[in-house]
């Protein structure tokens, strides 16, 4: 190792990778990897990409295959819709997605975020690809940034960022998609500009804010601003599978020549595994919160083995446990305890989307009253109703007395239709003979009904004399 690589292997720690040792930014030139992993990368990338794209335009039985609506409290999710009542199952389905995440993180690491982080595949499968074929490789921009204004930089510079703007303009539509629902957005579009200045206005900041991170933050997301980063240092331990060095195998470093015996391990200092790392760091200086797991390296590393006719594998997926002792991977109790929770959560999610009612009805006595007694003998009781219609076809919708004798009596109108996706409120008046109510509280049951079909059953309190 030379003096130089020993002291960075010394003070790499005391800063991100993306700041220079005088606190400047370190602009990141990554070379685009090649192998197996970087090709399994990109058949997931462009799957993701196409299923971002295309998913707005899917609909099922009318209904958008996913929108998320939060002006309106809306959320449809596949093609089933889910209002503010629901958002318990969404609640859970966040905790499910958290534990996920933490389990995914114990387990393999930060793999999560160099798969199929949405920040990673933009970065690294649309506008670093971009960047590469407009300015050329990592050196050739390194070139063009040290050299004067000229108008090829010029012209290089204004294209480039004009492909990102407009990238970004596209990204941030497709997002407002999945807010307000294809059809709206080209409405929107074919509207005058006039009619949906705040509209604009939003969509054009979003557009900014896309092409800031993708034109100049970049891989600081990843390192500073993402909460995960932070966080994976306090989830993983020797156990968690994760991209590493084999420093076992590949210490002390030393250039190879040919003809002599070989005095040093089997890194040869190339640095290929630091010049393709899209957020610049040296992974044989150990696990670093800077990795996104993205296995650029091992592609890198792979590729100069072969030619060295040196064994793969000198960078690799395994634990802290697995290169210093050369144990396998143990599924360890903390992780099975994830699994479980994990387990428990998807169980209870899948059930409550399973038993989630399209129609949600809420009955509650009216406020300041208690009950009167009718010419007739009966006890009457007046209760409101709030329904809410979760569909988008209208339904009638009658109330029933079940297991006691009495009539329900709608107040002010004949009969309740349901509009679609929509709230419906009404009063109606209980009688019940009095000898049916044998307390002051009587618990009764009402089903609700539509065209003969019972869609719900209601339990509430029935007043009555003191006994």
């Amino acid at each position: 190792m030379t003096e130089e690589e020993l002291l960075h292997a010394t003070t790499y720690r005391d800063r991100v990778s993306t700041v220079t040792d005088k606190g400047k930014r370190n602009w990141i030139y990554a070379l685009k990897p090649k192998g197996k992993w970087y090709t399994y990368r990109k058949i997931i990338a462009y799957f993701y990409l196409a299923i971002f794209f295309i998913m707005p335009f899917i609909k099922v039985n009318g209904l958008p295959f996913m929108m998320v609506n939060l002006p309106k409290g809306k959320f449809i999710l596949f093609s089933k819709i889910f209002w503010p009542q629901d958002f318990f199952i969404f609640a859970i389905g966040m905790i499910t997605f958290i534990i996920f995440i933490v389990l995914f993180t114990v387990a393999f690491g930060r793999l999560f975020c160099g798969w199929v982080c949405p920040q990673t595949i933009f970065m690294e499968f649309v506008f670093r690809p971009l960047e590469w074929l407009i300015e050329g490789s990592p050196s050739q921009q390194k070139k063009l940034n040290a050299s004067g204004d000229t108008m090829q930089k010029t012209g290089k510079k204004i294209l480039k960022h004009a492909i990102f703007f407009l990238v970004s303009f596209i990204i941030a539509h497709t997002f407002l998609s999945y807010i307000l629902g294809v059809d709206e957005v080209i409405i929107i579009i074919k509207e005058p500009i006039t009619q949906n200045i705040g509209l604009l206005f939003g969509l054009i900041i979003f557009t900014f804010l896309f092409y800031a991170v993708y034109a100049y933050v970049r891989e600081i997301v990843c390192t500073t601003i993402c909460p995960y980063g932070r966080l994976q240092g306090v989830m993983v331990d020797k156990n968690t599978m994760g991209v590493s060095y084999d420093y076992q195998r590949g210490e002390p470093r030393g250039l190879f020549k040919k003809n002599t015996n070989r005095e040093f391990g089997d890194c040869i200092s190339c640095n290929q595994c630091v010049h393709v790392c899209p957020t610049g760091i040296d992974i044989r200086n150990g696990s670093q919160m800077e990795c996104v797991g993205c296995t650029a390296c091992i592609d890198a590393c792979n590729s100069v083995m072969d030619t060295m006719k040196f064994d793969r594998g000198l960078i690799r997926y395994a634990s802290e446990n697995e290169i210093s002792s050369g144990s396998k991977f143990v599924f360890t109790t903390r992780m099975k305890a994830y699994t479980v929770l994990l387990g428990v959560l998807l169980v209870a999610m899948s059930f409550m989307i399973a038993s989630r009612k399209t129609v949600d009805t809420y009955i509650s006595r009216a406020g300041g009253q208690l009950y009167q007694e009718m010419p007739n003998g009966n006890i009457s009781n007046l209760f409101e109703a709030k329904i809410i219609n979760k569909t988008k076809q209208e339904m009638p919708v009658t109330f029933t007395l079940e297991g006691i004798e009495g009539t329900v009596k709608l107040v002010g109108e004949n009969k309740i239709n349901l509009k679609a996706e929509d709230v419906t409120k009404c009063s109606f008046f209980i009688e019940i003979p009095k000898e049916k109510i044998p307390k002051h509280s009587t618990k009764i049951t009402i089903g609700v009904f539509s065209n003969d079909t019972k869609i719900q059953t209601i339990k509430i309190k029935f007043l009555g004399p003191f006994h």
